[in-house]
């Protein structure tokens, strides 16, 4: 059981601490080796080490004639791209017309542009090159060995294409993190306009995609009334095969607030118990005894997207090995009040060099973060102009 003292040092974390809690509390999932055509969108597990040198031969960075010696050089043959020149050694005064990225023969001396050469009866002519020109030596962009890339790093469309130039068929990554998401609130409608008293829900259409966004793959979505208390144990209960589960609402200190109970009664170790930022203060993350890691997002639209972004994109980062990284920062142009020991949210749009706020920002209306390019992390005693962090939403 978490002690009194551990569970106060949880307790109104700091934003950027609760980011890196969470961030380290991660245990990165297992490593898998999946086929190229699988892995875009995953992290390596291990780095991409070139098998063999880059460029694998000398090869020619230019379309022309592999000479050897001065010229004129007499025209001995061709070399095409998966065709070298059938000879053994090429010899002063010899040239061979060749293709970009071409074997290069030996005893080349410089290849040849097309545009700068002459040719005529078997002969070609040109100006005289150093040594080496035009040239792509073995291992020139890496040798064999090196590390391309390291573990943690995202596999894109660009690793892809590396790691097949290197003569890989597969790669060891690890499984984006499976989550699933429990949506609370007795006074939430799922469709059409909410009669008196009741407000629509908001979070089941923005956790899909803010999910995947965040490097996680939602494996299920459940609507749990606030009452009876038991609804939310059966559903986290079922849940339980996740790596995540994210409860909405039921986070605060409320009589219909029963998340921390919950934990609580199943022996959580808690990392992050409330977060000094506005808004998303009630965040928390914990992990019951033997179970998945529990994420509790404010029940109002806008604080839940910050909390997100704030625990679970981080921990998301930490199950699937990618390092936390740096936030961006740039001047932020707007005035904002911020409390004493607090971080402020913000949407914020690009304004030249600097962003400006955008407002709409209060914990329930999510206007400001649908038209934001970001959101900035406002700290106490800003002043305007200064920089401050950004978590990116559009790029």
């Amino acid at each position: 059981m978490v002690t009194a003292a551990d569970q106060e040092t949880r307790q109104d974390v700091a934003w950027a601490a609760a980011r890196q809690l969470a961030h380290e509390a991660a245990e990165p999932t297992p490593p898998v080796q999946v086929p190229l055509g699988r892995a875009a969108g995953l992290v390596l597990a291990d780095d991409l080490v070139a098998a063999t040198p880059l460029p694998a031969f000398d090869t020619s960075a230019m379309d022309g004639f592999a000479v050897a010696g001065p010229g004129p050089w007499t025209i001995a043959g061709s070399a095409r791209p998966g065709r070298p020149w059938e000879g053994e050694r090429l010899a002063d005064g010899q040239a061979v017309e060749i293709s970009t990225g071409a074997v290069v023969p030996p005893g080349t001396h410089a290849v040849l542009p097309v545009e700068s050469a002459t040719t005529g009866d078997g002969q070609v002519t040109g100006p005289e090159l150093p040594g080496g020109k035009h040239i792509r030596r073995t291992g020139e962009d890496a040798p064999a060995g090196t590390s391309l890339a390291p573990a943690g790093a995202p596999v894109g469309p660009a690793l892809l294409g590396l790691a097949a130039s290197c003569g890989y068929d597969e790669l060891p990554v690890r499984r984006r993190p499976s989550v699933r998401a429990i949506v609370t609130g007795d006074e939430l409608a799922r469709h059409g306009l909410p009669g008196p008293g009741r407000v629509r829900d908001a979070l089941g259409p923005l956790l899909p995609p803010l999910v995947a966004d965040l490097g996680g793959d939602l494996a299920g979505l459940a609507h749990v009334p606030d009452e009876p208390d038991a609804a939310l144990a059966e559903a986290v209960t079922a849940a339980s095969d996740a790596d995540v589960v994210v409860v909405t609402g039921s986070t605060s200190v409320g009589v219909t607030d029963g998340l921390r109970r919950l934990l609580a009664e199943r022996d959580a170790r808690w990392i992050v118990d409330s977060v000094a930022s506005r808004p998303g203060h009630p965040a928390l993350l914990a992990r019951p005894r033997g179970g998945p890691y529990v994420i509790g997002l404010p029940g109002n639209p806008f604080a839940a997207l910050t909390a997100a972004h704030t625990l679970l994109g981080p921990l998301l980062a930490g199950l699937s090995g990618r390092p936390l990284g740096s936030l961006p920062q740039a001047p932020l142009l707007t005035p904002i009040p911020v409390p004493a020991g607090r971080t402020r949210i913000v949407p914020v749009v690009w304004d030249g060099a600097g962003v400006r706020a955008l407002g709409g920002d209060r914990p329930a209306f999510l206007n400001g973060a649908a038209l934001g390019d970001a959101l900035a992390a406002v700290p106490h005693g800003h002043e305007p102009g200064a920089a401050v962090p950004l978590i990116l939403l559009r790029t």
